[in-house]
């Protein structure tokens, strides 16, 4: 028979004790993990198996083979018998059957070597995957461990950075105040040759009359050099570059701020009416604060449902009527005679609204839609305040105060705000608007962007940081303020703020320095010159100026502040209940005031009922707005009460100023008018 030597056992056996399986078995030998060990002893009893039935299999070809062919040769023997036809059919019928069984069995015992081939490179692929595997855990864990070992050390270093940080402040500010240098400065040396001077000022750093300043936006890097009484008196009388342009000079030796200019040290006039002093303190409720911002990266804050715990008892109308804390810069500027003077003032002004935030890094109640906040001081400090919010997506709230001490004051305010995991940058958009009677000088700025650091770990902490442009768009005077973010690296103070104040053709007259939460101070230009390059390639320009002059100074905290949400002695009073306010003001908002009482559950569910309230409401108004699409008519949208949108002929934005009717219906008392907002 053909193909019989397939079906010996020694071909199978060396079939198993060579090729694949030979190479199975020489890679699990060199193996020395336990369980590979036991995968060959089980490897090994299985192929014993498999040879053994080799032979039976082997034993039942022969058995097949040899009567088979018995068994042919009787059937041809039968075919060459005569038999009836229908006999001889049937014998080759049989004959045909008893062929394709003995093909069938040969085909069926031969395929058995080629299946143990295949499970023995099954086998040896299984072995490879288990290898790969174990050999990616072993590096998996030691990646692990490299990583977390490179996470400590940066947090370690992190926390060293911080730690050197805070004791290069400390040790700068005792520097600072060391009562060795309150004593008058050393005369700054006098020479004729401006260049020379500048090029000794830059080859020092200990130099205590020399301060160097960041390039601001618009312009180059600067030095400010102090000078000698001396050179004061010497220079009084000489018209030098960078003098106040020919005008008449108000500044002196003493005071460089012109007579009409008082001091504010201190308020004018004192209120007449007391106002509270304290709050209840804060509860101290705990909540993770990541647990519900975590989910809320990249949206908008106003739109994040926030519990009254991350608040503070004020909304943000109040916020905003905040900025008129040192509201007396504004009487002060309203009778500077110079409008150069008037704009340091009006700079240390717009610096002075940033000084409550230092420690306020509570978030103020979102306005209802229509909700109001009067400030009322005519009496006390010759000014009415009105706030409105307008819009509420995007939220924006209207400002206007009017002071009989000759200055207006408007803005509106749109309140962008992003949330980044880190920290939460709030953008204020918008500008303000400030006008003085007597002259007509209009000034324009926008504020800067409010950074919320450590939102996930760590103590929250506020930063401001950007660039104002202040534009007196009657003179075309200019002021550029500049606020320097804080760095760890940063030689500077915290929370710096650097200035220049600029005729309508660029020439500089005062340099303005100073920090956004304590103080603000000017210095009058007597002279420039042009420096050497800095390191960053940048020409530097040397002013000398005079003695720095106080411009603001921020009040002290109340006591117990930090029990009561850090707020200044304004902030303190603006929630006091108050009679004879309109029906939407923020003070008889319930969930504010039942938050300053410290009943924050009562106040979280008050504050769920307002907004499904307002949501509501905002449901009916798209209702009806559909309802008149349908119908072809007109549909007026929501406007608000006391103020429209107009376009500002100095600046060409459309914005909403206020139209009048408010004071008036309080002296009526009649606020038929007022929405049912609570």
């Amino acid at each position: 028979m053909k193909g019989r030597s397939c079906w010996e056992p020694r071909a199978v056996r060396s079939l198993c004790n060579s090729g694949c399986l030979s190479k199975l078995n020489q890679d699990d030998s060199g193996d020395e993990e336990p369980t590979s060990q036991t995968d060959r002893s089980e490897i090994q009893g299985t192929l014993k198996i498999l040879v053994s039935k080799l032979d039976d299999l082997s034993t039942c070809n022969d058995l097949i083979a040899k009567h088979g062919a018995a068994l042919q040769r009787s059937l041809s023997e039968l075919e060459g018998l005569k038999v009836p036809v229908e006999g001889g059919e049937k014998i080759k019928a049989v004959n045909e059957r008893a062929t394709l069984f003995r093909i069938t069995s040969n085909a069926m015992i031969n395929k058995v070597p080629m299946a143990l081939h295949y499970i023995s490179c099954g086998r040896e692929f299984r072995k490879a995957c288990r290898d790969f595997l174990d050999l990616a855990e072993t590096h998996s864990r030691r990646w692990q461990r490299a990583l977390q070992y490179e996470r400590e050390q940066r947090t370690h270093l992190e926390e060293t950075i911080e730690q050197l940080a805070k004791q290069h402040n400390s040790l700068e500010r005792a520097w600072r105040e060391a009562p060795t240098l309150v004593s008058s400065p050393p005369s700054a040396p006098t020479t004729n040759k401006g260049s020379e001077r500048s090029n000794k000022e830059e080859a020092s750093d200990e130099d205590e009359d020399t301060e160097y300043f960041d390039a601001m936006e618009d312009y180059p890097a600067f030095i400010t050099v102090t000078a000698s009484e001396s050179t004061q008196h010497r220079r009084s009388h000489s018209n030098l570059s960078g003098a106040s342009g020919g005008q008449p000079s108000d500044w002196n030796q003493d005071d460089h701020m012109s007579p009409s200019c008082n001091d504010v040290s201190g308020r004018e006039l004192q209120p007449r009416r007391q106002r509270r002093s304290h709050i209840p303190d804060k509860p101290n409720y705990s909540l993770n604060l990541w647990s519900i911002m975590k989910n809320c990266i990249g949206k908008e804050l106003s739109k994040i449902p926030m519990p009254v715990n991350f608040n503070e008892p004020l909304s943000m109308l109040q916020r905003l009527t905040e900025d008129l804390e040192y509201h007396e810069l504004l009487d002060k500027a309203a009778r500077c005679d110079s409008s150069m003077e008037q704009m340091c003032l009006v700079a240390a002004f717009s610096v002075s609204s940033y000084s409550t935030t230092v420690h306020r890094t509570a978030k103020p109640f979102n306005p209802l839609l229509g909700e109001t906040y009067e400030l009322d001081r005519l009496e006390e400090f010759g000014y009415r305040s009105l706030c409105e919010q307008v819009s509420h997506h995007p939220p924006a709230a209207a400002h206007h105060v009017i002071s009989q001490r000759g200055w207006t004051l408007w803005q509106e305010i749109t309140i962008a705000s992003k949330f980044r995991g880190k920290y939460l940058s709030i953008m204020p958009l918008g500008a303000i608007h400030l006008q003085f009677h007597s002259s007509g000088n209009h000034y324009v700025w926008r504020k800067v962007t409010s950074t919320v650091h450590n939102i996930i770990v760590g103590k929250l902490w506020i930063d401001q940081s950007g660039d104002i442009e202040i534009v007196n768009h009657r003179t075309k005077e200019t002021c550029q303020l500049k606020f320097s973010p804080y760095s760890y690296f940063s030689r500077d103070v915290p929370r710096k703020v650097t200035g220049v104040v600029a005729d309508s053709g660029g020439q500089a007259h005062y340099i303005l320095s100073g920090t956004w939460d304590d103080k603000m101070e000017s210095s009058k230009i007597i002279q420039s010159s042009r420096g050497g390059s800095g390191s960053e390639g940048k020409q530097k320009t040397v002013y000398q100026t005079l003695s720095p002059k106080l411009l603001w100074k921020k009040y002290p905290v109340p006591e117990n502040a930090e029990n009561m949400y850090y707020f200044s002695a304004l902030a303190l009073t603006l929630n006091e209940p108050e009679e004879g306010v309109g029906r939407t003001d923020s003070r008889l908002r319930p969930d504010q005031r039942l938050m300053e009482e410290g009943r924050w559950d009562e106040a979280n569910a008050e504050k769920q009922r307002l907004e499904e309230k307002q949501r509501a409401v905002r449901r009916r108004r798209e209702a009806d707005a559909s309802e008149a699409v349908d119908e072809g008519r007109e549909y007026e949208c929501y406007q608000p009460l006391w103020f429209h949108q107009r376009r500002d002929s100095i600046t060409g934005e459309t914005n909403f100023v206020y139209k009048g009717g408010y004071w008036e219906s309080k002296e009526r008392q009649d606020w038929t008018m007022c929405p049912d907002i609570f």
